[in-house]
């Protein structure tokens, strides 16, 4: 067989792995062994005695990558923003920020719903886990939905999704990895990411209030507050407006000039003044020693992602699958835009069955070159070809697009991460009843994403003043 058609086996045989239940770590790392001695076997002739030395030299290939990718400086910012959005969790900030949001916005339709998409997009601001939020607000702002009246079924809903900002939002951790595959600028994607985030945090707005509009007992609003009251709680949800401005302002230096620092050290500078905040909020040592296990946990299954599916990215780069692939997208006679639509719909389909990260690291190697090939300017109008559409420009928007479509991933049946996380949390809440919850912001999500499509210079428009 050539490597072509090795390539095509292997990876059909990894996606019948990933359907059947294994974690796509696993099932990435076994495929892309398994199609690096297959391809060094038929390189050597396929004879019984070669097939020790295909297998010594495939495991010497896969063996080099987990240090050689994994041992990066960007992806150590990943450890870094997870710890900043656990620290202020267990520092009270969270609390803060949601007592804070519903006392300013709780007075509109829907508003403790509103209140909690608010403040989750503020949450995301500090954390860099889209599983981390929704777990932390499926404990804050669920039980005060509950007690206001909510169905729990739309209060799981609107935490499982709003909890998904956290990918667009700096630091996001799937827009460095995102970065990383694509060797693009790190800081620029992050900064990329901020008017999508809140444009996203907007269109749900607008979902929650429309719908409280329609059925009035849907979402009751909360009143009371005097603006004293509002006021006063101001203060304390300052510490996380402090952090995102400290590692905005050291990734990017907007009075012109070089940058302060790599986004890195801005994350590890941020991480160290939430730590400092935590302990003079009162945290205790067991607190500190769960920020640090979840912490832990949660990069070291990130990283086990990675380096598994990075094994099977060396070995498709052997099988010469992404070149050929983009040569059959150059060839369809329809129009890029077009070409672009089906490719994003493939990642709602891949997104079923597949994690979010799992799902960019196995398909960017592939995809992004096709999409790279495409570009020419024939993506935007006149009036967006301002913004330098050509080139990393394009990379950028393509990567908000996907990271917009790993969001949608993060609450689409039957994977759905993040409905997991909401379910476990919450001991009378069925995993079925925060999909059924969460079905209304499909529609915010799939409208986020054509006036994306539509209309780039909403992603473009910050990194272009850079």
């Amino acid at each position: 067989m050539e490597p072509l058609d090795i390539g095509l086996a292997v990876s059909a045989g990894m996606l019948v792995l990933v359907v059947l239940g294994m974690r796509v770590a696993f099932a990435a790392a076994a495929a892309g062994l398994v199609g690096l001695i297959w391809i060094f076997w038929a390189k050597f002739g396929y004879a019984p005695d070669k097939f020790t030395k295909a297998l010594v030299v495939s495991i010497k290939v896969a063996g080099q990558v987990p240090h050689s990718k994994v041992a990066s400086q960007a992806l150590s910012l990943i450890p870094t923003f997870i710890l900043i959005g656990y620290l202020a969790y267990y520092a009270g900030l969270t609390k803060a920020l949601f007592e804070a949001a519903k006392r300013w916005v709780g007075w509109v339709p829907g508003g403790m719903a509103v209140a909690t998409v608010f403040a989750t997009a503020g949450f995301a601001a500090v954390s860099g886990a889209s599983v981390a939020t929704a777990a932390v607000f499926a404990r804050i702002a669920i039980p005060e939905m509950l007690e206001a009246g909510y169905d729990k079924r739309f209060a799981a809903g609107v935490v499982a999704a709003a909890g998904t900002l956290a990918s667009l939002i700096p630091p996001s951790a799937i827009l460095v990895i995102y970065a990383i595959i694509v060797e693009q600028d790190v800081g620029k994607l992050l900064l990329a990411g901020f008017v999508p985030g809140a444009f996203s945090a907007l269109v749900y707005t607008g979902l929650i209030i429309g719908m409280a509009l329609l059925w009035p007992k849907f979402g009751p609003a909360i009143k009371g507050y005097t603006w004293a009251e509002r006021f006063k709680s101001l203060p304390p949800a300052f510490p996380i407006f402090f952090v995102v401005f400290i590692i905005i302002f050291f990734i990017y230096n907007p009075f012109g000039g070089d940058a302060w620092g790599t986004p890195t050290e801005g994350g590890a500078l941020g991480a160290f003044v939430v730590f400092i905040m935590a302990l003079m909020k009162g945290m205790r040592w067991d607190q500190l020693k769960d920020a640090l296990l979840e912490t832990a946990k949660l990069s070291a299954m990130i990283f086990t992602i990675i380096w598994g599916v990075l094994i099977y990215v060396r070995f498709l780069g052997f099988a010469d699958l992404p070149g050929a692939f983009s040569d059959w997208i150059t060839s369809l006679e329809q129009s890029p835009m077009l070409t672009l639509v089906f490719i994003l719909l493939a990642y709602a389909v891949l997104g079923m069955f597949m994690d979010a990260i799992g799902m960019l690291l196995l398909t960017l190697p592939v995809v992004y070159p096709a999409v790279m090939a495409l570009n020419g300017g024939e993506f935007v109008s006149a009036a967006d070809s301002a913004f330098g559409m050509s080139g990393p420009m394009c990379a950028i928007w393509f990567g908000i697009l996907v990271v917009k479509m790993a969001e949608f991933c993060l609450i689409t049946p039957p994977i759905g991460l993040n409905c997991f996380v909401v379910a476990g949390v919450r001991d009378d809440l069925s995993v079925q009843d925060v999909f059924f919850g969460v079905t209304p912001f499909f529609i915010a999500d799939g409208v986020t994403i054509a006036l994306l499509v539509a209309f780039p210079w909403i992603v473009l428009w910050l990194p272009s003043l850079v």
